[in-house]
């Protein structure tokens, strides 16, 4: 009678350890279909993308660059904000963001669809989700130059990302910032010559 027990529950406990471990294998394999798609921290999201690449009215992109952190009256920053309607960049002195100069242009939205693709294609979103500090900006890179790149709706940030000259402050940017800053000032004629007191 005993025998006749075991040979049924064995087979019995084959079956259920069998499907225990096929429900496993399953749910393994679904997680790691579904979750080798989610994007990492350190390449852009879709809707990043999107958001640089919208040419509605609403949306802009621009860079502001400031130099070493010194006496304020030496202080010195710049900035290029681009839109489908305009184009500007406007100089500071001090802290406090005197404007020394500024030059106003209109754009178009062929123009901006343009230039953010080109900012695409150079990789602009490339960045790292930002460490704990690291949004914290205030006297990172003393003695270099900061530059930080943001894409704008409605004038508020969506992303912004940023890295200095300085080799200990490399910041969330990924992208080569000199090619990202070279197409920003090829934008505004004459650009080189309002940047000057922020070049290095």
């Amino acid at each position: 009678m005993a025998k006749i027990r075991n040979s049924r529950i064995i087979p019995t406990i084959l079956v259920v350890v069998i499907v225990i471990i096929a429900i496993v294998a399953l749910i393994s394999g679904i997680r790691a279909v579904f979750l080798s798609g989610t994007p990492s921290s350190n390449k852009p999201t879709d809707n990043t993308q999107q958001s640089l690449l919208n040419t509605s009215a609403s949306n802009s992109v621009s860079m502001s660059v400031r130099g070493p952190i010194v006496a304020d009256e030496n202080f010195h920053s710049y900035k290029i904000v681009v839109s489908p309607t305009s184009r500007q960049i406007t100089t500071y002195n001090g802290y406090l963001g005197t404007v020394v100069e500024q030059k106003s242009l209109s754009n178009n939205t062929a123009a901006y669809e343009q230039f953010v693709n080109a900012l695409n294609l150079a990789k602009m979103t490339a960045g790292n989700q930002p460490a704990e500090g690291e949004s914290d900006i205030r006297g990172v890179c003393a003695t270099g130059r900061l530059t930080e790149f943001a894409i704008l709706s409605n004038e508020l940030p969506v992303e912004t990302l940023w890295t200095s000259t300085c080799s200990g402050s490399q910041g969330t940017l990924r992208a080569n910032d000199s090619q990202l800053s070279n197409l920003f000032l090829a934008q505004i004629p004459e650009a080189k010559a309002y940047a000057r007191n922020v070049s290095l």
